[in-house]
């Protein structure tokens, strides 16, 4: 995870207290803005991984995995 201080930006949200709530006490994060940096990072790796599966199958490295095993 990664702050600059350049990079931040004040926002006022209207959200459920009891969503926050449950969020931290099921993540243990202690700060609300944590809380929501790490949703958002979290929310972003989940659809970057979903984009990748998409090429599952159409791609042909012709990777040999006895030889990288025997390195």
């Amino acid at each position: 995870m990664f702050m600059h201080k350049e990079m931040l930006m004040r926002t006022t949200l209207d959200l459920p207290e009891d969503l926050i709530t449950q969020a931290m006490e099921a993540t243990h994060i202690k700060t609300k803005t944590q809380l929501i940096i790490v949703a958002l990072e979290d929310l972003i790796r989940k659809t970057r991984i979903s984009g990748l599966k998409k090429y599952k199958g159409k791609i042909d490295l012709d990777i040999d995995l006895n030889a990288l095993r025997s390195r």
